[in-house]
């Protein structure tokens, strides 16, 4: 493709794109992701090839803009990514206070689709066990060495996520270098031999038992990581990252004043049990932050092993 696609889509419903996209944002220095004021640019790898994909919010209209021979595919996808299709019937927080007032405050906040489950699986996959600082640190790696140069007019070092062959590809020095222990790189290994199987599960809808289940037949792939997974590549708005570190506490905090565990995590969102990732979004997206003490995660350095 010679020259930029463009086009406008006016969403039926309020957008906030920063609301919106920040389950895609890996830091301030993601080279897939950043933000330029109130636009974002984002990389993609679509079934065509590779992607560059600008948005704008301009009053009710979000304006796009992609090149790359992708192009096409990410415009398409703009609606979807934004959050069309995202169906809040029967979500009622009237009943509490916080998530009342947290949800009226995030009245453009979306829950996303990427329409990539291989991309967001990798990014899960490096976030096994590891803290957010370690994982993106290799993540942004990883994409820098091996991901392609994106095209059109981004800011500079911004890559495309490599394609799952490349990632098979990769040897196991510069997973070693990246901060990638074995067991993590054998899981995005595995993930990527079997990508365009992952890609099929978009068929299935924006969340069940049977999506989870066929994500977790890839060695290495669980509870967590497959929720963590289809809340961004489907859009499902129920999918319960079981297993974090931190989230219990916080939903513990939020809606009970006080810390709990899994078990007491599920039971705290049964109420809204269809609309629970929704729920996790919005106390996300309040800025609620628990207090600040206890013991803190150790960041694992697999780069000396």
């Amino acid at each position: 493709m010679s020259g930029p696609l463009r086009s406008n889509w006016a969403p039926a419903h309020p957008v906030n794109l920063r609301q919106t996209l920040q389950p895609l944002s890996r830091g301030t220095f993601d080279p897939t992701l950043r933000w330029e004021g109130s636009s974002v640019w984002r990389t993609l790898r679509t079934p065509n090839g590779p992607a560059s994909l600008h948005l704008a919010a301009r009053n009710s209209t979000v304006e796009a803009t992609a090149w790359g021979a992708g192009a096409e595919w990410a415009i398409a996808g703009v609606p979807e990514l934004l959050g069309r299709g995202d169906d809040v019937e029967g979500f009622d927080v009237s009943g509490n206070p916080f998530l009342r007032e947290a949800h009226r405050r995030l009245v453009g906040m979306r829950l996303l689709r990427t329409n990539g489950v291989f991309e967001v699986m990798l990014i899960a996959i490096l976030e096994q066990k590891v803290t957010i600082k370690e994982a993106r640190r290799s993540w942004r790696e990883l994409i820098t060495k091996h991901g392609d140069v994106a095209p059109g007019p981004t800011p500079e070092g911004m890559r495309v996520c490599p394609a799952p062959s490349v990632w098979r590809r990769i040897p196991s020095w510069d997973w070693h270098r990246a901060g990638v222990d074995p067991q993590r790189s054998r899981t995005a290994l595995a993930a990527a031999s079997v990508a365009s199987g992952l890609e099929r599960t978009l068929a299935l809808g924006r969340g069940s038992d049977e999506i989870s289940r066929k994500l977790r037949s890839v060695p290495g792939v669980g509870f967590w990581t497959a929720a963590e997974t289809t809340q961004r590549s489907h859009g499902d708005p129920d999918s319960v990252s079981v297993g974090d570190y931190h989230l219990p506490s916080i939903v513990g905090w939020a809606l009970l004043g006080r810390p709990v565990d899994d078990d007491g995590m599920l039971e705290l969102l049964e109420p809204w049990r269809g609309h629970r990732q929704r729920v996790m979004r919005v106390i996300l997206g309040s800025g609620f932050a628990k207090p600040r003490f206890g013991p803190r995660m150790t960041i694992q350095d697999h780069r000396g092993h």
